[in-house]
């Protein structure tokens, strides 16, 4: 028996605070990344780790924000626990995976190409994995063009998100990026959704195992969230006051002593001078009258 399935149980309240939570992540995935494109070799590595969980934690925060109005009529839902937050570690891991080689190879060719697909892969997985973890009476089944398709477009968006990190410097270039990520990683979701159809058992069988939508409610919100926060506040503060300035400060920006080549310059003055007015000032034999 096919049953009925409603994606907005409370209007557009779920669909945007998951697109809120989308573009959370993509702004501060983005903001790690290309602060890693620019620090020292040593700092990288934890720039881009940052990156990768805050695009997982925002996306997989994103997925199930949108799921707490999806509904199956007569049907109640239930999650698996272990499987859905297995589904965080896989869009954590292949997020990384993908910003990594962008990351150390840069945001250009064959790298760019092979680090969006993994990424886009990884997002994608996250979602099928998460929907895997539902349990109720009953089964999903996908359209397979329709899920191809959302793959596909979770592809392109995670390519064009670290293109972005590659190429955006400006805070509103950056915001601007992280919109349209939103956009894609929404887009992929109810695409996905779009694909699938629930056929329900119709049977009087034992309540399926699983947690509720509300016991996962506090650790899907708080967790993630607060995690999400607390990059946010990381990424606000200029990283070079808060890890350190990096290698590639110029020098004469540096505090303290002036550079050689302003020392050199400024000691050299007097003597110009000098020629210009045709004595030398700091030398005694300069004071002698001329005309004896």
């Amino acid at each position: 028996m096919q049953g009925t399935v409603d994606g907005f149980s409370y209007g557009m309240v779920t669909p945007l605070v998951a697109y809120l939570m989308a573009c959370l992540g993509g702004a501060l995935g983005l903001r790690c990344t290309t602060r890693a494109l620019l620090v020292a070799q040593s700092w990288r590595p934890g720039w881009l780790a940052l990156g990768s969980a805050a695009i997982g934690s925002g996306i997989w925060t994103m997925h199930f924000v949108a799921m707490i109005g999806f509904t199956i009529k007569g049907a109640p839902i239930h999650y698996d626990r272990p499987m859905t937050y297995a589904s965080l570690a896989i869009a954590v891991v292949m997020v990384g995976v993908g910003i990594f080689i962008v990351g150390y190879r840069g945001a250009t060719g064959s790298a760019l190409f092979t680090g969006g697909t993994i990424t886009g892969l990884g997002v994608a997985s996250m979602h099928y994995l998460g929907m895997a973890g539902m349990r109720f009476d009953g089964e999903f089944q996908y359209d397979i063009l329709t899920v191809a398709a959302s793959v596909v477009v979770a592809v392109v968006a995670a390519t064009t998100a670290l293109w972005a990190a590659g190429q955006v410097r400006g805070f509103v270039w950056s915001v601007g990026a992280s919109l349209v990520m939103g956009v894609a990683v929404s887009g992929m979701h109810y695409m996905g959704m779009a694909a699938l159809t629930v056929h329900l058992h119709g049977g009087t069988a034992a309540p399926t195992d699983g947690d509720s939508p509300a016991a996962l409610l506090a650790p899907m919100l708080i967790g993630p969230l607060a995690f999400l926060l607390l990059a946010g506040v990381v990424v606000m503060f200029d990283p070079l006051m808060v890890m350190g300035r990096p290698d590639w400060t110029p020098v004469d920006h540096k505090p303290g002593v002036p550079a050689r080549e302003l020392v050199a310059h400024t000691a050299r003055r007097p003597a110009v001078r000098a020629r210009r007015t045709g004595r030398t000032q700091d030398h005694p034999r300069s004071r002698a009258p001329q005309n004896r």
